[in-house]
């Protein structure tokens, strides 16, 4: 396996959990990822599909994987996960440890452009590009069959990348997501920070403002909210500005939003509905 490095690997619902670490073009620092991989990947018999799991505020690698309640369900399907960090760590940016909403832990999924952030935090080439192409190169999976999905940061770094890679992505999901960021402090403060000053240059990271252009092969939505959830309160979330721009593109897009009474932005919240969604992304990924 070029350039990967075995960190730890654990029996786990007839399959591994498997973490590795390795240098990354992108980032310019060491990056950390966990795969599950049924056995029939890991025997090579069969190339199996393969779901992203993107990760929220202050979350790592390890979030999602140990408390999301998703690998009984991906074992059913046979289908590979891959849990990605949130951003580089240790890369030596001034400032980086300093705020909990932006550098480490909140890579926000672009590619920044603005000093001291633009040599290391290029999460969207990260996810999109490389990461992927080396599970695709040193794992069997098949690479037609992929999809995505995440939480809060993480929700919208799935949304975005769906929306604008068309064909790519079989269905995309997500908990909670921070949909419109660019009218929300969840955004806007990052987005000043990473891409700069000029408004225009964020509409390309916002999913709300992707889904009202998108023009792609049909993609499958689904988008899980609880009313409990202090961030949807706040209005950093803002579920109802992406309905609406999806009312208005109606082309290819199929999005379901669904409000959950009573719960919050926790992964309790995640565990629940953790079953609907695997089966979502089963339902486009094992035609």
């Amino acid at each position: 396996m070029s350039g990967l490095e075995l960190v730890s690997k654990n029996r786990c619902f007839d399959g591994e959990v498997r973490k590795y670490s390795h240098s990354s073009a992108a980032t310019k620092c060491k990056m950390t990822f966990n795969i599950y991989l049924p056995d029939v990947a890991i025997s090579g018999s069969e190339r199996v599909p393969v779901l992203y799991f993107l990760s929220g505020l202050t979350c790592n690698e390890d979030n999602m994987i140990t408390k999301g309640g998703a690998l009984p369900y991906m074992s059913g399907h046979r289908i590979a996960l891959v849990t990605p960090d949130t951003s580089p760590r240790n890369a030596g940016v001034e400032g980086e440890d300093d705020d909990w909403e932006l550098g480490t832990g909140a890579g926000f999924y672009v590619d920044a452009t603005e000093d001291p952030w633009k040599t290391n935090y290029n999460m969207y080439s990260y996810v999109q590009l490389e990461l992927q192409q080396l599970i695709n190169d040193n794992f069997s999976v098949d690479y037609s069959r992929t999809s995505i999905f995440g939480h809060s940061m993480g929700g919208h770094g799935a949304l975005l990348l769906a929306l604008r890679n068309p064909g790519h992505y079989k269905s995309v999901s997500a908990f909670a997501p921070i949909c419109n960021p660019t009218t929300s402090n969840w955004g806007r403060k990052q987005f000043a920070a990473y891409l700069g000053s000029n408004e225009s240059d964020w509409v390309e990271y916002d999913a709300t403002e992707l889904l009202k252009v998108y023009d792609g092969p049909e993609l499958p939505i689904l988008v899980d909210q609880g009313d409990g959830d202090q961030f949807y309160s706040s209005k950093q979330l803002q579920p109802s500005n992406l309905v609406i721009s999806a009312e208005c593109n109606k082309r290819s897009i199929k999005l379901e939003t669904r409000m959950q009474p009573g719960y919050d932005h926790s992964y309790w919240f995640i565990q629940t509905f953790m079953e609907d969604h695997i089966n979502f992304h089963a339902k486009a990924l094992c035609k």
